[in-house]
């Protein structure tokens, strides 16, 4: 019997193991961590809720959490806008566009790239660090 009792206990040990174990799948996403991000021509806010960027003459948003995999890589859905110097006019349509975004995060740089899903036109690599508030030139009007 007593054979037995220890049977019993390695099993539930076992159990235990494999349950954390599960609960901390290396598959699962992991977070980017949340804060600004910047670089050459482009800023990055990341928060829980979505990430807002600013590039030289241009915007994007990737809606919902930004993650890597396992790899630390990512490859997100968003929105890219082209912007222009001088007013937006009224009645204006934006130039906007599907995009994704893809990369790799590793310490406190990330790599960036984004493709228009409707003309697969890419802009980047961009590299960024973490804490960073970039450097962004946003259009403007010439003077003549």
């Amino acid at each position: 019997m007593f054979r037995w009792f220890q049977l019993a206990r390695w099993l539930l040990i076992l159990g235990a193991v494999e349950a954390s174990a599960c609960g901390s799948s290396p598959s699962s996403p992991s977070p980017v961590l949340t804060g600004t991000w910047g670089g050459t021509d482009i800023a990055l806010t990341v928060a829980d809720t979505g990430s807002h960027v600013e590039f030289d003459c241009a915007r994007g948003e990737i809606p919902g959490p930004m993650t890597v995999d396992v790899r630390n890589q990512f490859n997100l859905s968003g929105t890219f806008v082209r912007e222009h110097g001088g007013p937006i006019l009224a009645g204006e349509v934006a130039d906007s566009h599907p995009a994704v975004y893809f990369g790799s995060v590793t310490a406190a740089t990330m790599i960036l790239t984004v493709r228009l899903v409707d003309t697969s036109e890419e802009m980047g690599p961009f590299t960024l660090s973490r804490g960073s508030a970039g450097r962004v030139v946003k259009c403007v009007v010439p003077f003549f």
